[in-house]
C-alpha cells in the first residue's frame, strides 16, 4: 500500500517565514485575532474547546491560551509543516490543553473528535477553495460544533462591482507597497485573485452560512478586501 503525502502547504509561505510576512501582505491581521479574542471573552462563559482550524503557525492560539485558562484548543491545518511550527510555538503550554489534529484541509477533516468544540475559528484559510469546496469545508464546521456554539470566520472577499474590485486591487497594493513589498511582490499576489484564491462577496458569504443552517449569521469586520463573520448554530 502507498502511503499517503503529506498534506501541502496551502498558503504562498513557507511555514517559517509564515508570521514575518503575513502582516505586511493582510491590512489589520492582528486585529483579526485581537477581535476574534475579545468577542469570545463577550460570552456568557468561556468556551470549554475551541477548534482553530487553518491554525498555521498556532498564533491565534498563542494567543488565547493566556486568556482562556480553562479552555482546550484543537489546532488542524493542511499543511504538516505549520502543525510542526505550531507544535513548537506551542511547546511550553500544559499538553493536556492541546490537541494537534491530523493535517487535513477543512472541507476533508473526518477524524473523531472526543467532544464537540463550543468555538470553531477559520481566519484566511478558506479562500482558495472553489466554491463547492468553500460549501462543504463550512458545512464540516456546522457539523462538528456543539448546539449553541459559534463559527468565527475571516476571509478575502469580493468587492460588488468590477469597479470596486479595480479599486480594492490598488488600495491593498498600496498597503503592501508602504510595508515594504516590491512592485513585483505586489503586482504576482494580486494576480492570484480568481486565479490561485477565489473570493466571493460579502453577500455571497452571508447567503452561503445561513444556508448551512446557522441560526445567527453576522458581519462583524469589515477591511479592505477581507471581511470577519460570526455564526451561531
Amino acid at each position: 500500500m502507498t502511503p499517503a503525502k503529506p498534506a501541502k502547504n496551502a498558503t504562498p509561505h513557507p511555514p517559517e517565514d509564515y508570521d514575518v510576512r503575513i502582516s505586511d501582505l493582510l491590512p489589520y491581521y492582528s486585529f483579526f485575532h485581537k477581535e476574534t479574542l475579545n468577542f469570545v471573552k463577550s460570552f456568557p462563559s468561556s468556551p470549554k474547546v475551541w477548534m482553530d482550524t487553518g491554525c498555521g503557525t498556532g498564533t491565534l492560539v498563542n494567543k488565547a491560551i493566556e486568556e482562556f485558562p480553562d479552555t482546550k484548543f484543537l489546532l488542524l491545518d493542511p499543511s504538516e509543516g505549520m502543525l510542526n511550527q505550531a507544535r513548537e510555538k506551542l511547546s511550553s503550554c500544559p499538553a493536556k490543553r492541546l490537541e494537534f489534529l491530523k493535517a487535513s484541509p477543512t472541507q476533508k477533516f473526518s477524524q473523531k473528535l472526543e467532544e464537540k468544540p463550543d468555538v470553531i475559528t477559520a481566519i484566511q484559510c478558506h479562500h482558495s477553495l472553489n466554491r463547492k469546496a468553500r460549501t462543504k469545508a463550512t458545512k464540516v464546521c456546522y457539523d462538528l460544533l456543539k448546539e449553541g456554539g459559534v463559527y468565527i470566520t475571516f476571509e478575502n472577499i469580493r468587492p460588488l462591482t468590477e469597479e470596486g474590485i479595480g479599486i480594492g486591487k490598488r488600495y491593498w497594493g498600496y498597503f503592501q507597497l508602504t510595508h515594504g513589498r516590491s512592485e513585483e511582490e505586489i503586482e504576482a499576489h494580486l494576480k492570484r485573485f480568481d486565479t490561485e484564491y477565489f473570493p466571493i462577496t460579502v453577500e455571497e458569504h452571508l447567503e452561503l452560512l445561513r444556508k448551512t443552517g446557522f441560526r445567527t449569521v453576522e458581519l462583524f469586520w469589515y477591511s479592505y478586501m477581507q471581511a470577519g463573520f460570526y455564526c451561531i448554530k
